[in-house]
């Protein structure tokens, strides 16, 4: 199987199930945040903020250490199992400490500690699970995270259900996020023994220090990453409250629906992209410059498009409830196009084995992001960390793009942009002037983006090259 239809069955499996898995998401946050209330979803996103942070504790770069040497070296996949599950088994000991010891100096509530305390045990459980995906990653192996993924969100979906059927409280909202983990932890471990046996635990001390070393500066960028898109949930809990926080998260969670995509992607190119880096860089390149374009016309129209059916969006999903959440949404999803292009950033500068590069540009990021977070919220309250996301990931792409240019390969952005603005502007046209179902309004704004994108000859010879490779007509 050539590359390209590796990367394309991957992408698919990926896709499908992400698509599934979005699908039964909206289902759980519309009914939970209906049901909870402002205050009661903002405590779960609370909670989920975090422990979102405090994560990447139990993980310190090994997961993408592993696929990128697995991927490498097929030899290594007993060793790297072996040794990281002990050393996660010990971070996730520690991460659940150092959990505890910040809930309490940041005096919540009682109700707020519990909650935290029972999603954070389920995230080191999800942890776990996360020794098995960087094998099946770096072996292009993704149907079964897929299934994984497919699994976690149906168990959420009829808890949630269940949940409120029968007029249960927080903590049993709190609670799915453990059922379902346990049951995804168990199956993962099944499938791991199935494919590859049980990994013969052939401890290696002398292992543990270069390899953490490896993946220190893979960590550093995580936390970075992290702190910069959590901590304004923190901030607002602490200065605004629980209800603003449930108003932000609102819309956050609809912002982050979208970024599946780019997240598909990159799980599906990082081997690859690691293993053309030692073969051959001019198909690095070319893959590099066709990502950003294929990202940048998937991402273009889903900010133009959400701008403006915004109000119909949120109200739909939450209820006027939740009517400050379409301010905040109309400006996060201006985030949307520049994640979408910084995601091939955070793929291929690993991949080069150019971390260093991304730890000096998210750690720069965090520092600007909590500086204007500390600014801006005070004041502006939602609005104004919404506005600091937006601003946090332009300073991460243009950075990235300057060094990448430099030293890599240069990206002519007009070439990238101009047609799927064109397109995009068209659709925002007819947005604007027909109004009937939300459905039916998105459904034909779509299809009005693609026709104008083939009518004025987006895609050339190579990328239907490319297109027939996937279908294996070449």
């Amino acid at each position: 199987m050539s590359r390209v239809r590796k990367i394309a069955k991957n992408t698919t499996m990926l896709f499908i199930s992400q698509i599934i898995t979005y699908i039964m998401g909206f289902f759980i946050t519309m009914y939970s945040a209906r049901y909870l209330g402002a205050e009661g979803f903002g405590i779960i996103s609370l909670a989920l903020a975090i422990t979102g942070i405090l994560v990447v504790f139990t993980d310190l770069g090994l997961g993408t250490l592993t696929v990128r040497e697995v991927a490498r070296d097929k030899s290594l996949v007993d060793k790297y199992t072996s040794n990281v599950a002990v050393i996660k088994l010990m971070l996730a000991l520690f991460t659940f400490i150092l959990t505890a010891v910040i809930v309490y100096l940041f005096g919540y509530t009682d109700e707020i500690k519990v909650v935290v305390y029972i999603i954070t045990g389920s995230t080191l459980i999800n942890a776990l699970s996360g020794i098995f995906y960087p094998i099946f990653q770096s072996y292009e192996k993704m149907e079964f995270q897929s299934i994984a993924n497919v699994l976690n969100s149906s168990i959420m979906l009829i808890g949630t259900f269940f949940v409120i059927f029968n007029n249960l409280g927080i903590y049993s909202f709190a609670t799915l996020y453990m059922v379902s983990n346990i049951v995804v932890f168990i199956f993962i471990v099944s499938v791991y023994i199935r494919e590859f046996q049980f990994p013969s635990f052939n401890i290696d001390l002398g292992f543990w220090k270069p390899t953490l070393m490896m993946a220190l500066p893979l960590s550093l960028v995580s936390i970075f990453s992290l702190i910069a898109y959590r901590v304004d949930t923190i901030l607002l809990s602490l200065l605004k409250g629980s209800t603003v926080v449930g108003w932000y998260s609102a819309s956050y969670r609809l912002m982050e629906v979208f970024l599946f995509l780019p997240g598909v992607f990159a799980t599906a190119v990082f081997p690859v992209f690691s293993s053309l880096h030692l073969s051959s860089h001019e198909t690095l390149k070319l893959s590099y410059q066709k990502s950003f374009k294929y990202l940048a016309i998937l991402s273009i129209p889903v900010s133009v498009g959400t701008t403006v059916l915004a109000p119909e969006i949120v109200l739909l999903i939450y209820k006027s409830a939740f009517t400050p959440s379409i301010i905040i949404l109309q400006i996060l999803i201006w985030a949307i196009p520049i994640t979408f292009l910084n995601y091939i950033f955070g793929t291929i500068l690993p991949a080069m084995n150019r971390q260093n590069v991304l730890l000096k540009v998210t750690f720069l990021s965090m520092i600007i992001n909590i500086a204007l977070n500390l600014v801006l919220i005070p004041t502006y309250s939602y609005v104004g960390a919404a506005v600091v996301t937006v601003v946090t990931e332009l300073f991460i792409f243009i950075l990235c793009l300057f060094i990448l240019s430099r030293t890599f390969s240069k990206v002519r952005l007009q070439d990238v942009f101009f047609k799927p603005v064109v397109a995009s502007i068209i659709m925002l046209l007819f947005l604007l002037y027909f109004k009937t179902n939300l459905f039916l309004e998105i459904a034909l704004g779509a299809l009005i983006y693609f026709v104008v994108l083939f009518a004025i000859r987006t895609f050339q010879d190579d990328d239907w090259d490319i297109l027939r490779q996937i279908m294996g007509r070449k």
